[in-house]
């Protein structure tokens, strides 16, 4: 299981993710442009003392991104509110790469059009959505549940 940024514009979201990806073994994708300086210096300081215990896969632009989920054979889910299918129906797979768009964009069309499934979260019809790292990782806690991956404590 890893989990995919697209974009991200938010450097505390970002390293909130790149934290998540730490504590729960998963590889995190970050796919440029970002809306902030993405360096070896600007995760150290995004992630703190977590940098260095996440698998980190920086991919310049989007075609780099499915250039290696192609080759990878992996399937891309889309985290949306433009989805009817509830994180909590869906079927997860081991190799599944969790995507989030922008905090200010969302995933644009082509994004959506290129996944191969669009999950969203269940919750108030008045509000608009949750923070994306919030919303990773409530998803990402049934995917790795669901997968029987979720680390143990040893």
């Amino acid at each position: 299981m890893d989990i995919a940024l697209f974009q991200p514009d938010q450097p505390p979201n970002t390293g909130t993710l790149l934290r998540l990806g730490a504590c729960m073994n998963t590889p995190v994708h970050v796919i440029e442009p970002c809306g902030f300086p993405f360096s070896t210096k600007a995760v150290k300081r995004y992630a703190m003392d977590y940098a260095d215990f996440v698998d980190i896969h920086h991919h310049l632009e989007w075609n780099a991104f499915k250039g290696w989920q192609e080759t990878n054979n992996r399937r891309t889910i889309l985290l949306t509110t433009k989805s009817d299918m509830a994180y909590t129906n869906f079927s997860f797979k081991p190799d599944d790469v969790l995507m989030v768009g922008s905090e200010s964009a969302g995933a644009p069309d082509f994004v959506h059009k290129h996944a191969d499934a669009c999950i969203t979260i269940p919750m108030n019809p008045n509000v608009r959505s949750l923070n994306v790292a919030v919303a990773m990782s409530m998803v990402l806690g049934e995917a790795l549940r669901q997968t029987a991956l979720l680390p143990h404590n040893t």
